[in-house]
């Protein structure tokens, strides 16, 4: 991470499910601080990285300022979209004038802002092509991912194994809680879980409560 005195980061932590620990991630916080940068504003999230509806990485992007740094511990934990989509995600954030530093993504754009003619083209292109590369790389390990979870509950339905996931007992009464004073955006942030999931324990609730 290179060192800056001066420059704002905004820290995006992500992990894809509620049985991931995020506090894993939690080094990348005291490293951004060590290296000197200010730490404007953390943003932690549950959700899949296949997602663009992130509510935490949608209220980063609104809180970029110009000359901003966004940090996360790698490029997957901001994009595992399709490679047009992924592209579009980081042009946004580029385009509110923020930067990227995230391990294996080599940022040019000090070597890009010096450069003139030829030289200029080159870098810009060896960025772009090393950005494309990462961005597609985290695409297609999620989709080896899930197609070898696929292939692993379809082995354990048919030996009669396959139970399904476990609730989050504690994170739903947290929903049920938070979700008649709150939006379901602001439930899924404030209980770290998805907007989807807060809709399916809020519409389970009340059903319950109508019987």
């Amino acid at each position: 991470m290179k060192k800056s005195v001066t420059q704002n980061a905004r820290i995006y932590l992500r992990v894809s499910s509620d049985s991931q620990d995020l506090e894993r991630q939690e080094g990348v916080i005291q490293a951004a601080k060590a290296a000197g940068y200010y730490v404007a504003g953390v943003y932690r999230e549950r959700a899949s990285g296949a997602r663009a509806d992130r509510p935490e990485l949608l209220r980063m992007i609104e809180d970029l300022q110009p000359g901003d740094v966004v940090i996360a511990e790698k490029i997957d934990r901001i994009s595992r979209l399709p490679l047009p989509e992924a592209e579009r995600l980081i042009a946004t954030i580029k385009g509110k004038g923020a930067m990227l530093a995230v391990p294996g993504i080599v940022d040019l754009s000090d070597l890009v802002a010096g450069a003139e003619g030829v030289s200029k083209v080159v870098l810009e292109a060896v960025q772009e092509l090393l950005l494309k590369l990462s961005l597609q790389m985290a695409r297609d390990d999620y989709e080896d991912r899930r197609e070898r979870q696929k292939q692993g509950i379809s082995q354990a339905k048919k030996r009669g194994k396959y139970k399904g996931r476990k609730p989050d007992e504690k994170r739903n009464e947290l929903i049920v809680k938070l979700r008649p004073n709150h939006t379901i955006a602001e439930t899924a942030r404030l209980a770290g879980c998805s907007e989807s999931q807060v809709k399916l324990v809020w519409a389970k609730h009340q059903k319950e409560k109508d019987q």
